[in-house]
C-alpha cells in the first residue's frame, strides 16, 4: 500500500506523526509484508543497534521499503538524524521516490509483573507525557507501569503495540488479554523468534497472535527487530 500524504502533510515531522496512514498500513499487513516492504522495529547505534541512523535509511531505500521507524530504546536521538538525512536525499532528489519514516521508539515496561517492551508509534515527542520515557533509560516505578506508558503514548497522539508477545516468561495469552485491557492499540503479530535467514514470521506464534488480536480487535504490526547490521534480519 503506497502512503498518500495531504499537502498539508508535507513536512517529513508531521508525516511521522501520522497515524491515521499507519492505521491504513497496518491493516494491510501480511506475513510477506516485512521485511521488504514494511518494517516497523529496527534499532540503530543510538540505542543497542550496529547500524548508524544514516545506513538505516540507506538500507531501507536500497531495500525498496515503502514505510518504516527507527524503535531504539527509550531515545528517538536515531530517528532525528536519520530524518534529517532523508530529507535532504528527498530535497536532493525530488522525482525520486522515498520510504515514509515513522517516528518511533521502544520502552520497557511492567506488565503482569514482568518485563515486556512497548512500542510507541507516530506520537508528538514534544508533549509532556512522553518526557519520562525519552531519556534514554528505562522508566521505574509508576512511570514503568504499562498501562501508564499506553496512556502516555495516546495522549501524545500516537499508538502503542506491544513488542514480541511471545519472548516473554509470561503468555502471550496473558499478556495480550492485559495489554487489550490497558487500552493497547496493536501487537508485534509477524515476528521471526528464532532468527531465520532469510527472515520470516514464526508461524505457530504468528498463529498463535493473530487469534488473539482479532479477538481484542487490535492491529497487527511486523517488524525484524534488527540490532545488527542487515535490516532485513534480527543479528
Amino acid at each position: 500500500m503506497a502512503v498518500k500524504m495531504a499537502p498539508d502533510l508535507a513536512s517529513s515531522q508531521v508525516a511521522a506523526q501520522n497515524q491515521d496512514a499507519l492505521r491504513q498500513v497496518w491493516q494491510t499487513i501480511q506475513p510477506d509484508s516485512c521485511p521488504r516492504s514494511y518494517n516497523f522495529h529496527m534499532h540503530t547505534t543510538c540505542s543497542d543497534g550496529q547500524l548508524a541512523p544514516r545506513e538505516v535509511i540507506e538500507q531501507a531505500i536500497a531495500i525498496g521499503l515503502k514505510g518504516f521507524a527507527i524503535t531504539d530504546h527509550h531515545t528517538i536521538s536515531g530517528y532525528k538524524i536519520a530524518r534529517s538525512w532523508l530529507e535532504y536525499l528527498q530535497k536532493s532528489l525530488p522525482s525520486t521516490s522515498f520510504p515514509h519514516l515513522w517516528i518511533g521508539v521502544e520502552i520497557t515496561a511492567q506488565l503482569l509483573n514482568t518485563d515486556v517492551h512497548i512500542l510507541g508509534y507516530a506520537f508528538d515527542p514534544t508533549h509532556s507525557s512522553l518526557e519520562p520515557y525519552l531519556q534514554g533509560k528505562a522508566p521505574v516505578d509508576r512511570d514503568a507501569a504499562a498501562g501508564v506508558v499506553i496512556d502516555a503514548f495516546h495522549q501524545a497522539g500516537g499508538l502503542a503495540v506491544l513488542a514480541h508477545p511471545v519472548r516473554y516468561r509470561r503468555s502471550a495469552h496473558e499478556l495480550i488479554t492485559a495489554a487489550a485491557q490497558l487500552g493497547i492499540d496493536g501487537v508485534e503479530t509477524y515476528y521471526a523468534y528464532t532468527n531465520p535467514d532469510p527472515w520470516h514470521p514464526s508461524p505457530k506464534q504468528t498463529e498463535q497472535v493473530k487469534q488473539l488480536s482479532a479477538i481484542y480487535n487490535l492491529l497487527n504490526t511486523c517488524g525484524t527487530d534488527t540490532h545488527g547490521s542487515n535490516l532485513l534480519k534480527r543479528l
